[in-house]
């Protein structure tokens, strides 16, 4: 899934005009992932329309970035993380940001974002529900 990240500083109201300048611009937010750390804001969005919501932003003002999700399906018993953690660690790719899509009680879908993503996906095969522009 292409998603966006969105460096800010910290302020009331900061996603009120995220939210707003997609809206008006026709742009469904789809996933959103936020988090404030030393007087930053961190917002990680998929969008259903990536490059356009990119557009739109950087033109008010926003620093963004492009980031490249795998999209993964796992089953939901302990251990299944650790399988896929220990294994990508072992072959040498890093993971800079994982986020739980959804959990059912049978399965888990978990969004991570990895510094090889070719790698990660051929090492993830079975568990692969999607994944674009892998680099």
């Amino acid at each position: 899934m292409k998603q966006i990240t969105i460096v800010a500083d910290d302020k009331v109201g900061l996603l009120a005009d995220l939210s707003y300048i997609l809206a008006k611009a026709k742009i469904n937010i789809e996933t959103i992932n936020a988090d404030a750390v030393a007087g930053k804001s961190i917002i990680t969005l998929g969008l259903s329309d990536t490059v356009r919501g990119k557009e739109v932003l950087q033109s008010s003002g926003y620093k963004v970035e492009d980031t490249n999700a795998v999209i993964i399906k796992l089953e939901d018993r302990p251990g299944e993380l650790n399988k896929i953690t220990a294994t990508l660690s072992k072959e040498g790719v890093a993971i800079s940001n994982v986020r739980m899509l959804s959990k059912d009680g049978k399965t888990t879908v978990l969004s991570m974002l990895v510094d090889k993503p070719k790698r990660a996906m051929n090492l993830m095969k079975e568990h692969l529900l999607y994944q674009e522009d892998a680099q």
